[in-house]
């Protein structure tokens, strides 16, 4: 599996405590109403659920964040919040995990948030607070000025777009070309079909349905498709790597030295959000903490295993990856 295992495990025991990555996009809080459903509203032919529990957790690039964070990174974040009582809880959940949040800049706009609804362990409603239109010139330009003025101390970068407004192209290309300048690994979960923003990163990391819209044509989920495929966008892009998530399929990984699929590593799937937030955060860790591409791949498609596993957004801990990792060997063995 891994083509230098011990390179890996001196990874996830020490090396990633030193490795410090900054992640740029757009942020969002994720909160959680757990309820008990047990009539219907006589006001309305709708259920009645009974809040009995809440939570709120990082969602969006601050989810990125958070992995990165719990995984053991030394961490900072820049975007765009408002100014409102959702910023203030923003703040609050990014120094519970030591994320340093120093660099998120203000907007009029509202700080994202999403609301669910869960009942019976099931989504009834999701509520989102938001505005998505582009962030103006002059916001560009403040976090443009505020990546670069700090960007020289950094071992990777993640670019999170979630189509909230932040990552326009100007800002995009800016960074991308800041960190190639660099030698900074820069790695983009991408959002749409315009991908032309993101040329000449790093690492690009879409799931199925994102690679198919960038391809304008529906992919197949097989390993032949996914790879002619994938080769085009990886050309069209100058790409380094294109890292492909696919569901029960695992995760396909696109070089240079070719294509190689990675099978899922998941015992039992609860929840799916967030996993696109845990593979961009460890890959871009392990390349930027000098873990080849390979196996950050399949570090970061363990990784993926844990998360899927729990109810709602995740950040899996550095004790989950290296206890992942070792059990890894095992059925190595």
């Amino acid at each position: 599996m891994f083509k230098n295992f011990d390179l890996v495990k001196n990874f996830v025991e020490k090396k990633i405590f030193e490795t410090r990555i900054l992640v740029i996009g757009d942020v969002m809080i994720d909160k959680y109403y757990y309820s008990e459903v047990s009539r219907i509203s006589p006001e309305a032919p709708v259920p009645i659920a009974k809040v009995i529990r809440e939570k709120n957790t990082l969602g969006g690039a601050a989810n990125v964040a958070h992995n990165l964070a719990r995984s053991g990174c030394d961490t900072h974040i820049c975007g765009i919040s408002g100014i409102d009582e959702n910023r203030v809880l923003l703040l609050e959940l990014l120094a519970e995990v030591k994320v340093d949040s120093a660099s998120l800049i203000t907007d009029k706009r509202p700080t994202t948030a999403k609301a669910r609804i869960i009942g019976a362990h099931q989504q009834m409603l999701r509520l989102d607070f938001e505005d998505n239109t582009p962030i103006s010139a002059k916001k560009t330009k403040e976090i443009i000025a505020a990546v670069v003025a700090k960007l020289d101390g950094f071992d990777g970068v993640v670019l999170s777009d979630y189509g909230k407004g932040v990552c326009v192209p100007g800002l995009c290309k800016k960074i991308i070309a800041e960190c190639k300048k660099r030698s900074i690994p820069i790695s983009v979960d991408p959002k749409g079909h315009y991908w032309q923003k993101y040329a000449g990163a790093y690492c690009i990391t879409p799931n199925l349905k994102e690679l198919s819209e960038v391809h304008a044509q529906a992919i197949k989920n097989t390993d032949d498709d996914v790879i002619v495929a994938g080769n085009e966008i990886l050309e069209k892009f100058k790409l380094t790597n294109l890292l492909v998530t696919r569901s029960e399929k695992g995760m396909t990984l696109l070089n240079a030295e070719g294509g190689a699929t990675i099978p899922t590593r998941a015992q039992e799937v609860f929840d799916v959000s967030g996993a696109g937030d845990t593979v961009i955060s460890i890959f871009t860790a392990a390349v930027a903490g000098g873990i080849c591409a390979n196996d950050a791949a399949q570090l970061a498609n363990l990784a993926a295993g844990v998360v899927v596993g729990k109810l709602g957004t995740y950040a899996i801990s550095n004790s989950e990856l290296q206890e992942a990792v070792q059990k890894n060997l095992k059925s190595e063995i």
